[in-house]
């Protein structure tokens, strides 16, 4: 998946955050200038965006993952293009993330390195 500039009416902005919704770099800094991410929000729907914490530990970064997928679900209408959440500041490698998301609805889009890893291309 390329650079995400722009969103089209129902696509959402997946990106790796922090607890405290600092959106100081990166593709939280995208979410927030670009898309409506809230400063001070960590967690979930803003805008056009979806933040996931990863930035608390893998075990909550796990939690984060599950409970979007939920949400993704639940919100099929919606495009949820998703960053490549905790491999930039966060520390951790497509190979470590990409599992996360194992049994994705269809309408969770994930960067062609986790898919790779996942279908086996």
């Amino acid at each position: 998946m390329p650079t995400i500039s722009d969103l089209r009416p129902g696509e959402i902005f997946v990106f790796g955050s922090n607890a405290s919704g600092v959106h100081g770099a990166g593709a939280a800094r995208t979410a927030y200038e670009k898309f409506g991410a809230v400063w001070g929000e960590g967690h979930g729907l803003h805008g056009q965006t979806y933040a996931i914490d990863t930035m608390s530990g893998i075990e909550v970064m796990r939690d984060e993952v599950r409970n979007f997928l939920e949400f993704a679900r639940e919100h099929r209408d919606l495009t949820f293009l998703v960053t490549k959440v905790g491999c930039g500041i966060a520390g951790y490698t497509p190979a470590e993330v990409a599992p996360l998301f194992a049994g994705r609805p269809a309408n969770a889009v994930l960067p062609d390195e986790f898919r790779a890893l996942l279908d086996g291309r």
